[in-house]
C-alpha cells in the first residue's frame, strides 16, 4: 500500500448466495476492482453503470458496511475490513461520509431536520453546547447554499427533493471529511434542480479540497462531473481512466451503447437533442402506401 493514496481497492470481489440456503451456487457482485485516490489530490471519481452493474455495492464495501469476500480496500492505510471497533468505526466515518440516493428515506418524518445536524456534530465534532451545534451546522448549510435559519424546525415534508438532497450533504460535511461517497445522488431530485447538485459537488472538491466518489447511471453526469471514470457491467470494470478520454472515445460495446444512449444532464439541452431524434426518425420512417 503506497503512503500516497488516500483510498486503495485492490482485487475487489463480493459474492452473494442464490438458489437457497443450502446451495453453493452464488452471483459475482463485484469481479476484482482495483483504483485508488491520491492523498492530497482532491478529485470526483465516478462509478458509472446500469442497475445490476455492482457500483452500489462496490460503494457499500467503500463504506465498510459490506465485507469484500476477496481483495481488500485501504483507507489512509488501514484495511477498512478491519474497523470493528466503535472507535476505530467512529473515526473512519469522521473521514469518510455517505450521500444516498432518496434524501427522504435518510430522515424520519417525525424528527425535526435540524435535529439529525445538531447530533452529528455532537458526535463527530464533540460540539457538547447548543450553540456550538449551531455555529458548526450553519457553517455546513451555508456551504451548500442553505442555513440553519430556513430550515430550524422543519420536517423532511416541509422541505422539497432538492433543499433536503442539500441538507443531506451539509450533514455529510459537518465532520469535514477527506472522502464523500455519494451513491445516484440527484436520481431522486426534480430534473430542473439536478444540476445545481451536481454543480455543488464540483464547488465542495475545489473549496474544501474532498474527493468524491460520485456513481451514477447516467453517462451524460458523469461527462459533466468526473474526473476519472470506471464504467462497469454485471461487477466488472469494462472501461477506466481519465473521464474526457473514455466517454469521448469508448472502446468497449457496453460504453459505446450507453454513449449512443446518452443525453445531456441539462433539462433544456436534452429536451432539444430529443426533438432532433425524433425529427430524425420522422425523416427516415418508411413511408405509408395508401391505396387509392
Amino acid at each position: 500500500m503506497s503512503g500516497e493514496n488516500l483510498l486503495e481497492l485492490d482485487n475487489v470481489s463480493k459474492f452473494f448466495p442464490i438458489g437457497g440456503f443450502f446451495s453453493r451456487a452464488r452471483m459475482t457482485a463485484v469481479n476484482e476492482v482495483s483504483f485508488a485516490l491520491e492523498t492530497g489530490r482532491p478529485e470526483i471519481f465516478t462509478i458509472v453503470g446500469e442497475s445490476g452493474s455492482g457500483k452500489s455495492t462496490l460503494a457499500k464495501m467503500i463504506l465498510g458496511s459490506e465485507t469484500a469476500d476477496r481483495g481488500t480496500i485501504r483507507f489512509d492505510g488501514a484495511d477498512v475490513a478491519g474497523m470493528r471497533s466503535r472507535g476505530a468505526r467512529e473515526a473512519f466515518m469522521t473521514r469518510v461520509q455517505p450521500v444516498f440516493q432518496n434524501p427522504f428515506e435518510a430522515f424520519n418524518p417525525l424528527t425535526r431536520i435540524d435535529e439529525y445536524l445538531f447530533s452529528t456534530a455532537h458526535r463527530f465534532k464533540g460540539a457538547k453546547n447548543r450553540a456550538d451545534r449551531e455555529a458548526l451546522t450553519d457553517v455546513a448549510l451555508q456551504r451548500v447554499g442553505l442555513s440553519l435559519a430556513e430550515i430550524r424546525g422543519r420536517y423532511s415534508h416541509e422541505l422539497s427533493g432538492g433543499q433536503l438532497q442539500r441538507v443531506a450533504i451539509a450533514r455529510a460535511l459537518i465532520p469535514e471529511p477527506k472522502l464523500i461517497v455519494a451513491d445516484e445522488p440527484v436520481s431522486m431530485v426534480d430534473a430542473s434542480l439536478r444540476m445545481s447538485i451536481v454543480n455543488l459537488f464540483r464547488e465542495l472538491r475545489d473549496t474544501l479540497k474532498v474527493s468524491i466518489i460520485y456513481i451514477t447511471h447516467d453517462l451524460a453526469t458523469a461527462y459533466y462531473i468526473a474526473d476519472r471514470v470506471i464504467i462497469m457491467r454485471k461487477g466488472v470494470v469494462v472501461e477506466s481512466g481519465d473521464a474526457r478520454t473514455v466517454l469521448d472515445n469508448p472502446q468497449h460495446e457496453y460504453s459505446i451503447a450507453l454513449k449512443n444512449a446518452v443525453l445531456p444532464p441539462d433539462p433544456h439541452d436534452a429536451s432539444a437533442i430529443i426533438r432532433e431524434r425524433q425529427q430524425d426518425a420522422g425523416a427516415s420512417a418508411p413511408r405509408k402506401i395508401v391505396s387509392a
